[in-house]
């Protein structure tokens, strides 16, 4: 019976992946097979925690973020949750070793969200980390299997890629960051009056980050390359929309990429990965 509800649990969070995002999705299923669930089962997880600071409106959001979080490190010592979200979670973070200082550091994020803060470049930096570039190293750990050379080699190239993926999605979440939840991620930014020149400064940080990650995802075992590089062509496709338009146009439209553009990435990326050019 633990098996059926193993696969009920991962199949949880393979569904709430497949109804939240459809390019992620994607990108999982460029992956090796036998990384699929434990994708899933990391995305399930922070795809959560973060809906219950974003959405639960209606509840004491502390209260539940504190609950998930507690019975999160429960069911890792213990094996098993019956919150199956957190059951598929333990037994990939189990499995893999990921340490549960990302964790924590991710729920510290999270708890952030709950409060508006002015921020500032170290707590800035800090969301950053806790938010996204933990969600890379959790991964990393997951396809470089227990190889650590390898993953402290790639560690830094990992956060660079999870800081990017972020740092994009608040240019591109930016109005409703600020008009449904009274965040402000950017340090020194006034929504209000946001400017070409401070928007400008944002995309050349988000460059280097992605300079940097693209050199270790050429690293990457074979195994896991062709997935995450998909991933990250479609948040530079993303970000290259973001970054044709105004100042003005961030304040007042949530940038996306259309199916058909979404579908010749896809193709494009295999076709590459078949040819061995990544």
């Amino acid at each position: 019976m633990i098996n059926l509800y193993k696969q009920f649990a991962e199949a949880t969070s393979r569904k709430i992946t497949h109804l939240y995002s459809t390019s992620f999705t994607l990108g999982i299923k460029m992956l090796d097979s036998k990384f699929h669930s434990h994708i899933y089962n990391v995305y399930g997880l922070v795809r959560l925690a973060d809906e219950i600071v974003d959405t639960f409106h209606e509840q004491d959001k502390k209260v539940l973020l504190e609950d998930f979080e507690r019975e999160t490190f429960m069911a890792l010592e213990r094996g098993l949750s019956t919150n199956p979200i957190i059951h598929a979670y333990q037994l990939t973070a189990n499995k893999y070793k990921i340490d549960a200082a990302l964790l924590r550091a991710f729920f510290k994020s999270m708890k952030m969200d709950l409060y508006q803060i002015d921020y500032n470049t170290d707590n800035y930096n800090e969301y950053i980390y806790g938010s996204a570039e933990v969600v890379g190293l959790m991964c990393l750990r997951i396809f470089t299997e227990g190889d650590e050379k390898k993953y402290q080699e790639l560690k830094e190239g990992a956060k660079a890629l999870g800081a990017a993926f972020q740092k994009v999605n608040f240019l591109r979440d930016m109005q409703s960051d600020f008009e449904e939840r009274g965040r402000t991620y950017f340090p020194g930014v006034d929504f209000i009056n946001f400017t070409k020149e401070q928007k400008v400064l944002i995309e050349q940080d988000i460059h280097r980050d992605f300079e940097q990650a693209r050199q270790a995802i050429l690293a990457l075992p074979e195994s896991s390359r062709t997935g995450v590089y998909l991933a990250y062509k479609y948040y530079l496709k993303l970000f290259a929309k973001i970054q044709k338009a105004p100042a003005s146009a961030i304040l007042k439209t949530r940038f996306r990429v259309p199916d058909s553009e979404k579908l010749y990435v896809l193709a494009s990326t295999y076709f590459r990965s078949f040819a061995g050019w990544i």
